[in-house]
């Protein structure tokens, strides 16, 4: 072997070794303007205007979808396949029917009724709202974009399944943190347990990030069995929108 083919195929080499560290070096960029705008968003949505907390998440949602599009991400990397909507609405159809039944079960028995009783779902009218129109489009849909599509789409690309699950449910649970202030403080169920004030608060934040990061980790097994968004938005949407229904007919009945 000369001298000018051992060059030649060193210089070969790392050429190669760069094209293939171009698209990984690429995918954890993603991944971190994925993050930073994420919790960029989630600032601006819990610590600015009342406007801004309605409109702020749905936008960013569609703003990342378009984004990591650009970046060369597919459609069924982010869910959004239509060769996977039949999979997705039958495992939908499962997961929205058995929530809705614990749910219903929870709400009915003395034992778990009172963590129904939150204020912010005090009137049937204000709960039907909020379960058909407020938190499908401003909740539920553009949260499963953001964090079952795109950052799901993103780190699938150089994470291990265990580490989208982790990283994903992680994510998803911290989110949570600006929501869960004065959680306790509106539902008499958890204040009773874990008591009021500043401790109680804390406790009902962690709690909540917990209960979260949880199901955020079926919501992905959802969207990865199923291969769609569909399946974690309905369990999603069961969740928030059927609890919130069944809050307020605890209310009603418990008040009447």
């Amino acid at each position: 072997m000369t001298i000018e083919s051992t060059y030649a195929g060193a210089v070969n080499a790392e050429s190669t070794d760069g094209r293939a560290g171009r698209p990984v070096l690429h995918a954890y960029l993603d991944i971190a303007i994925v993050i930073v705008v994420l919790a960029g968003t989630n600032l601006i949505a819990h610590f600015t205007t009342a406007w801004a907390s309605i409109a702020t998440v749905p936008i960013a949602a569609v703003v990342l979808v378009a984004l990591v599009r650009r970046r060369g991400l597919g459609w069924a990397e982010l869910g959004l396949s239509p060769r996977h909507w039949r999979r997705g609405s039958l495992y939908a159809l499962g997961a929205m029917g058995l929530v809705i039944s614990v749910v219903a079960i929870g709400a009915a028995l003395p034992l778990t009724r009172p963590f129904f009783m939150a204020d912010r779902y005090a009137t049937l009218s204000g709960a039907l709202v909020a379960s058909m129109i407020v938190i499908p489009l401003q909740t539920v849909i553009p949260e499963e974009l953001a964090f079952r599509g795109v950052l799901h789409g993103t780190l699938d690309r150089v994470c291990s399944v265990r580490g989208v699950f982790a990283a994903g449910s992680l994510m998803f649970g911290l989110w949570h943190i600006a929501s869960s202030f004065g959680l306790t403080s509106g539902n008499k169920g958890l204040s009773s347990i874990l008591g009021g004030g500043v401790v109680g608060q804390v406790l009902g934040i962690a709690a909540a990030v917990v209960a979260t990061a949880g199901a955020g980790v079926v919501f992905t097994w959802l969207r990865r069995r199923s291969g769609s968004l569909i399946a974690p938005i309905a369990l999603h949407w069961a969740l928030n929108g059927a609890g919130a229904l069944a809050a307020a007919i605890v209310w009603h009945t418990t008040i009447n």
